[in-house]
């Protein structure tokens, strides 16, 4: 079964960094494109970033471009986010999503809280 799992979370002051990390297994890791998802108390679900199969390809929000970066290794069925300049905004779950054999798969989510 597909499973992925977030950890990384906690929380940081306004312009510090997190690394937020995904570990999957389950499925063919190196075909997947992985995503990273955010969403805050009382707003929708927003895409954060995206990374695809091989690597070769990242989209962000443009919220988080320039900050935010979305990586893989897929000897390691990894997929982390790497959070700088973090702003109280970025405050939210974020959640790691795969969609595979048209199944769309979700992480537990990890708490990320920017404050002061």
């Amino acid at each position: 079964q597909v499973q992925l799992v977030e950890s990384g979370g906690g929380l940081v002051q306004p312009g510090g960094s997190l690394r937020l990390s995904c570990a999957a297994s389950g499925f063919t890791f190196s075909l997947a494109r992985m995503t990273w998802y955010r969403q805050a108390p009382g707003k929708e679900r927003e895409l954060v970033a995206g990374i695809s199969g091989t690597g070769g390809f990242t989209n962000y929000a443009d919220s988080v471009k320039g900050r935010f970066t979305i990586s893989r290794d897929n000897a390691k069925k990894m997929v982390w986010l790497q959070m700088n300049s973090l702003k109280p905004e970025d405050t939210a779950v974020y959640y790691c999503n795969t969609v595979r054999a048209a199944n769309n798969y979700w992480g537990q989510g990890t708490q990320v809280t920017v404050s002061s």
